[in-house]
Formats: C-alpha cells, sequence, structure tokens
C-alpha cells in the first residue's frame, strides 16, 4: 500500500501504517490540532525505503509492529542513512520498558493511538527538539573549525617569533662585524660596503615580508576594477632594484576579454612575490634567461601564468614551497614567506596557486581568481 492523504501542501508526512482506518484516525488528529500537512502512507520495507528520497518526508509516524517489518527496523535504516528526520512511535497499547527501549534506539517520541490528541503536539515538539540539534551541531562544526584556526595561528605565531628574530638578527650582527673592521683600520672597505648593502637588503626583503604577511592576514578583501596592465608594470618596475633584473627579458602577453575586478593590494602582492623569485632564481649559465608573462581576463576568472628558464625547483620540494617560512637555497634573502604569502593571498581571493618546475628547465606558475565584477566592495 502507498497512497497519500491530508490537507494541501503543508508539512509532509511519511506514515508507516497498515491499517487505513488507523490512518484515518491519525489525519483527523492532525487536521483537529491544527496542522497543515500531506501525506504518504507505506506498509512494507521497499516502499517505506522508496519514500524516503522520493517524498523525502519531514515527520516520520510509524507503527510498531506490521506484517513484515517493524518500527525498530524503520528507525535503523533512517540512523543508516544519517537522515535528520523526527521519527514518532503510534501504536497499541506497550509496556513502560518497550517505550524506553524505543526512546534509547532513537524515536524521538510514542503516542498510544487511544491518546491521539497528543501528536500534533508531539510532533511539533519533535521538529523543535530536531531544529535544536542542528543548530547545536552547526555550532560545533564551527567551534571544532575556529578550534583548528586557532591551533594553526598560535603554531604560526610561534614559528614566526622564532624565523624573524632569526632573520632580522643575522644581516644586523653581519652589519655591526663589518663596522668594528672598518673601526680596526682594515683594508677593502668596498668590499664591506658591498657586504653591508646585501646585510640590509636581507634586511628590507624580511621586513616587506613582514609587512606584506601582516596585511593579508588581517586585511579586510576590497573588490575593485583594476587596471592590470598598469598594476603589472608597476610591479616590474618595483624589482628593478634587483641585481639580476637587467640581465632578464621580461616578455608580457595580456589578453583582456572583460573588465578585472578584485583586490588590488592583494594582487599586487602575488605579482611582486612571483616575479621577485623569478628574478632571484635566473640561471646564469643560460644565454637568454627569460620571464614569460600570460595573463587572460574574462568575465569568469584572471588566469596569469608566470614562467621562466631558471634554475628550477627539484620535484621533492614542491610541495613544500608554500609552506611557512621555507626557504629552498641559501640563495633566499627573506624570511621565506614569499610563496605562503602568494598562496593565503589567493586562498583569500577565493583562488588557487599550482606550480609545475623541472631543475635545469624552469618553473611556471599558474594563478586563478575569480572575477568578482558584482563584488565592487567586501
Amino acid at each position: 500500500m502507498e497512497k497519500k492523504s491530508g490537507t494541501d501542501g503543508g508539512l509532509k508526512i511519511l506514515c508507516l501504517e497498515d491499517r487505513v482506518e488507523d490512518v484515518e484516525l491519525i489525519n483527523r488528529a492532525l487536521i483537529k490540532g491544527g496542522l497543515s500537512f500531506s501525506t504518504m502512507v507505506v506498509d512494507s520495507k521497499d516502499t517505506f525505503e522508496n519514500a524516503l528520497p522520493e517524498f523525502a518526508p519531514e515527520v516520520i509516524l510509524s507503527d510498531h509492529s506490521l506484517p513484515q517489518f517493524n518500527s525498530f527496523a524503520a528507525l535503523k535504516i533512517i540512523k543508516d542513512r544519517g537522515m535528520k528526520v523526527p521519527f514518532i512511535l503510534v501504536t497499541g497499547s506497550v509496556s513502560e520498558e518497550f517505550a524506553v527501549s524505543c526512546l534509547n534506539e532513537g524515536a524521538d517520541d510514542y503516542i498510544l493511538k487511544s491518546n491521539l490528541v497528543r501528536l500534533p503536539s508531539a510532533i511539533r515538539n519533535a521538529l523543535n527538539k530536531k531544529q535544536i540539534e542542528l543548530r547545536r551541531e552547526t555550532a560545533e562544526r564551527a567551534l571544532r573549525k575556529q578550534n583548528e584556526e586557532l591551533v594553526k595561528v598560535n603554531h604560526e605565531l610561534d614559528s614566526f617569533v622564532y624565523s624573524v628574530s632569526h632573520n632580522l638578527r643575522a644581516p644586523l650582527m653581519s652589519i655591526l662585524g663589518l663596522i668594528n673592521l672598518s673601526r680596526n683600520g682594515y683594508s677593502n672597505n668596498g668590499d664591506y660596503f658591498e657586504m653591508m648593502e646585501s646585510s640590509v637588503r636581507k634586511l628590507d626583503d624580511t621586513l616587506r615580508e613582514i609587512l606584506d604577511y601582516s596585511r593579508n592576514a588581517r586585511g579586510g578583501i576590497n573588490y575593485g576594477p583594476i587596471n592590470f596592465r598598469q598594476l603589472l608594470k608597476q610591479s616590474i618596475d618595483s624589482l628593478k632594484y634587483l641585481g639580476n633584473f637587467d640581465k632578464i627579458d621580461v616578455r608580457q602577453n595580456v589578453v583582456e576579454a572583460s573588465p578585472l575586478h578584485s583586490d588590488a593590494d592583494r594582487l599586487k602582492v602575488i605579482l611582486g612575490n612571483l616575479l621577485s623569485n623569478a628574478i632571484k632564481y635566473y640561471d646564469p649559465e643560460k644565454p637568454n634567461p627569460y620571464i614569460e608573462i600570460d595573463a587572460t581576463i574574462s568575465p569568469k576568472e584572471l588566469v596569469l601564468r608566470i614562467t621562466d628558464n631558471g634554475i628550477g625547483i627539484p620535484q621533492e620540494l614542491q610541495s613544500k614551497i608554500f609552506n611557512m617560512f621555507f626557504r629552498g637555497t641559501e640563495k633566499s634573502d627573506g624570511a621565506g614567506l614569499g610563496l605562503y604569502i602568494v598562496k593565503e593571498a589567493a586562498k583569500k581571493l577565493s583562488g588557487t596557486i599550482e606550480v609545475t618546475s623541472q631543475v635545469g628547465e624552469g618553473s611556471s606558475f599558474v594563478l586563478k581568481i575569480p572575477n568578482n565584477i558584482s563584488m565592487q566592495i567586501s
């Protein structure tokens, strides 16, 4: 048996019952209790299982004992499927022990057929109970996520303090040592000044990375129109001070099929870090070092590919380069935050960053971020 009854629309009630007259009594009690509902009636395991996805009930009313099925088996099906649907037993006279066992198995309530006047309030109470449980589970998931984020932040903070203190002290101690050598009359002052300049640049790189990290972590997202060609030019011009810049051919290919809307500050940080890495790790053995910048802006997204023929990244390090404070070589001048900031900034913009690389051949970084034309402000 499988049929629908009740009022039009309203609460969807799946009724597991094999007696037509009992279904009528249940419907009358619900109407009298002021409920608007539609009921699907089933009386077997197969029809019950089919009704769960097809009818998508909001409440299940179940007799205990049917010819080839019972309420415990029905309740187990609900639990196995992970469904959060109020389940109320509606049956004849039962012992107190049986009622307790039903509730222990997960039933929300039980109603005697001789006392159906209580059914409407039992349904309302069960629905309220499920809503409270769902809100609690949602809050618990949010709390777990916050705790995970807190553990991550605390771990990063510990690493941050240690690494930054080391990266700031090392160049300072080097400068102090060179000053003492100069003060004591040693020659080669020109070499000393070059070494001091190198140490100062290391300090500057570290401080720049710290500022970029702080701005990305704490700042809100400011969506707006971006002149990408101008932003790219500014990013390239800001890196001309790097020692190897004049040795590298920087090629650009920008295809703009749509205006770009995103966070200009974060995009500039991403460009700066990716380009500075490509410059720092160029291959001096190659006669024609280059960096290729390919950008395609569509209404959907920005796809930015930065490719170089530099020294490349070993396969075993490619999964680590986006980690906080990771530095693959001694040539690294900063705190090892650059690519970590790129990854975190891309994540803030709901984007992705990927790398492919081969030692001796070069590297290619691909950034994809949504073009948020509809989001002018955060």
